[in-house]
């Protein structure tokens, strides 16, 4: 069996993101989570959600809680870039400086073996 779980509109760019999640893409659901925990990165904390929200909805799917979640795997991991907010900043000599706000999006596949 398989579970998807996605987390949308994250305010950190997707290569930022992508860096922590070839970290633990391809791991077991315990390993990653350990990792993810004690990882000092800002992309961790969204990953780590983003896994425990996909296990839940195996284990949903699944119908019973006999089953070990640190059996599960991580299948897919991927993120994809979301809009990109555009603001304003005062500049040098009254002028205006262009910020960029990214965003991504992450999905999650699990696998129960």
């Amino acid at each position: 069996m398989e579970a998807k779980a996605i987390s949308r509109y994250n305010k950190q760019s997707a290569r930022k993101v992508r860096k922590t999640l070839d970290k633990v893409r391809g791991f077991k659901v315990g390993v990653a989570i350990d990792f993810l925990h004690f990882s000092p990165e800002k992309a961790a904390v969204v990953i780590e959600k983003t896994i425990r929200s996909a296990v839940a909805n195996l284990m949903q799917i699944e119908g019973n809680n006999e089953l070990d979640p640190d059996s599960f795997e991580i299948k897919e991991a991927y993120v994809n870039q979301g809009p990109v907010t555009k603001r304003f900043r005062a500049g040098s000599m009254g002028r205006a400086s262009r910020l960029r706000r990214p965003t991504s999006h992450l999905t999650i596949v699990l696998t129960a073996k």
